[in-house]
C-alpha cells in the first residue's frame, strides 16, 4: 500500500514507524501498511522503582511515539515486556542473562504485554495493550544450552524468541502470537482504522 500518494485528492495519510526491528516491519506489512520511515527512538528504557510491568510496557511504547516527534505523519510505536509476576524481565544482551531467563521460565506461566501507542500528527495519542499467558516445558540443561547455542535469545525481552527455536518448547499459550513476537496486530488494527488508516 503507498501511504505517500491518493487517487482521490485527499492528502495520503503517512505514518512513521518508530522501531528498528525488522519483526515489528513485517508484523506491520500483514496488515497491507508499509510505513514510509523507520525510525528507532532512542529513550531511557530503564524501568522505574516498583513499577508494575503493564505501566512499564504503556510507557515505554508512549515514550517512543512521542520522541519521534513529527507534524506530518502519523508515529506508530510498540513495546513488548516479558513479565515473570511483578518482576519485569530484562532484554539479554549477553548469554548469562538469557540462560538466568529461561531457568526463571522453565515450567512456569508468565505473562508477556505487548503496548502499541500511535501519536497523530495533532498530538493526540491513541494506545492499546495485549496480554498473553505463555507457559514453557519445565526445560533440561541441555535444551537451554541448546537454545542458547543458536542464538536467538540476542536482544529478546525474556531471553527468547518465540517466532523461533523456541515456539517448540512452549507448552501452550493464551493470547496474541503477534504480540509476543513484538507487535500485537489486533489492537493494531484497531489503532490505525481509528486514525483513518485505510485497512480492509
Amino acid at each position: 500500500m503507498d501511504l505517500a500518494s491518493s487517487n482521490s485528492g485527499v492528502p495520503a495519510l503517512r505514518l512513521i514507524l518508530a522501531s528498528a526491528s525488522p519483526r515489528r516491519r513485517e508484523l506491520i506489512a500483514r496488515l497491507g501498511i508499509a510505513p514510509d520511515v523507520l525510525v528507532a527512538a532512542d529513550i531511557d528504557e530503564t524501568p522505574r522503582k516498583a513499577e508494575p510491568p503493564r505501566a512499564y510496557a504503556a510507557r515505554m511504547a508512549r515514550e517512543k511515539a512521542l520522541a519521534v516527534a513529527d507534524g506530518n505523519a502519523h508515529v506508530l510505536a510498540g513495546d513488548t515486556v516479558v513479565a515473570l509476576g511483578r518482576r519485569i524481565l530484562p532484554k539479554a544482551e549477553d548469554e548469562t542473562t538469557a540462560r538466568h531467563c529461561l531457568k526463571l521460565l522453565s515450567g512456569r506461566r508468565h505473562k508477556v504485554l505487548s503496548a502499541t501507542a500511535l501519536k497523530a500528527p495533532d498530538g493526540t495519542l491513541r494506545e492499546r495493550l495485549s496480554e498473553t499467558i505463555v507457559r514453557f516445558k519445565p526445560l533440561s540443561e541441555a535444551e537451554i544450552a541448546a537454545y542458547l547455542a543458536g542464538g536467538e535469545w540476542h536482544g529478546k525481552a525474556g531471553g527468547y524468541a518465540i517466532q523461533g527455536s523456541a515456539e517448540g518448547l512452549i507448552a501452550w499459550i493464551s493470547g496474541s502470537h503477534s504480540g509476543v513476537v513484538g507487535l500485537p496486530l489486533f489492537e493494531t488494527r484497531a489503532l490505525l482504522k481509528a486514525a483513518g488508516f485505510p485497512i480492509g
